[in-house]
């Protein structure tokens, strides 16, 4: 039995053209996404991408989403370690730290409805659910607002002390849409509830990591290479603050897919995960579309895959 990676039929054929010289990569958007944690379990808050989105449609993934350069050097409230700090931690600039962390808040706040930041900061807001915060929430959505100005309008303050630097990860060179994505986690605060509230989402699950990686490996759950790895290093807590409290001493080294070929095969691998590893044969990926085709590239060959 196949696992859930994603694994989209066209990649062989962009990874040949790549290779020839021609495909030139195209530099990667920056972005953030949010591993929200409550307990017990801990569980992760996940949700369904349509199958109509052009990236990753029918996965499975956390809050997340671009980074908007209106966030980047505007003064605004905020709590927690400093942008300096940040900068060091998230390997950027301060002005990017901003944005990067921005960004992590934004997305969770537009796709779940949770809010990380308060009037003070020692507090978080409560209910979000009224007409004129959701009227707030579609207009940062469409880009009417960006998120500095939201904070600004309502006299919040970002709470950037209720987040975790977790993972990095970099969208292979092959791919038409590129995302350098810095992974957070977080806790669920006290007196807020998620709801769906994405338009990118058709359904949104409280998922422990244990059950969620168990449903990858059965192959009923889709997956990107960089959600499943993330959740599987979350099967190792027992809280949400045993996952933030070791979150510190992650190593945040970008992880980049490498593709090479091999006798014309196609040979694909994630450094330092070994269970992505995929061996594409020259035989039947002349046009790299098509069910039977895409089905086999499902298969991982190395070790600490799924069966096929």
């Amino acid at each position: 039995m196949a696992n859930g990676q994603w694994y989209p039929p066209e990649w062989p054929d962009r990874i040949r053209a790549l290779a020839d010289g021609r495909l030139t990569p195209v530099t990667p958007r920056r972005a953030a996404t949010v591993m929200l944690l409550r307990d017990p379990g801990p569980a992760v808050h996940m949700l369904r991408r349509r199958t109509s989105m052009a990236f990753a449609g029918g996965a499975y993934a956390y809050p997340g989403g671009g980074v908007d350069p209106r966030d980047d050097d505007r003064d605004i409230g905020w709590a927690g370690p400093t942008r300096a700090w940040w900068a060091d931690r998230l390997g950027v600039d301060e002005a990017g730290a901003q944005a990067i962390v921005c960004a992590a808040v934004r997305e969770t706040y537009e796709e779940s409805g949770v809010l990380l930041a308060g009037p003070a900061g020692d507090c978080v807001v409560g209910d979000t659910t009224g007409a004129d915060w959701e009227a707030d929430r579609a207009a940062l959505v469409a880009r009417d607002l960006s998120f500095a100005e939201f904070l600004e309008r309502r006299g919040l303050v970002l709470r950037s002390d209720l987040l975790r630097a977790y993972a990095r990860w970099i969208t292979p060179e092959f791919e038409a849409r590129r995302y350098d994505t810095w992974f957070f986690v977080a806790a669920l605060p006290e007196g807020q509830r998620t709801r769906n509230a994405s338009t990118e989402a058709d359904r949104t699950v409280w998922i422990t990591p244990a059950e969620g990686a168990a449903g990858y490996d059965r192959g009923e759950l889709l997956m990107m290479p960089p959600t499943i790895a993330t959740l599987r290093a979350l099967t190792a807590y027992d809280t949400a603050a045993g996952a933030l409290a070791a979150a510190g001493g992650r190593d945040l080294t970008p992880v980049l897919a490498r593709a090479r070929l091999e006798d014309g095969e196609i040979v694909l691998s994630w450094p330092g995960h070994e269970e992505f590893t995929k061996h594409v044969p020259a035989a039947g990926t002349a046009t790299g579309t098509g069910t039977a085709t895409g089905e086999a590239l499902r298969t991982t060959t190395e070790t600490g895959g799924a069966p096929a």
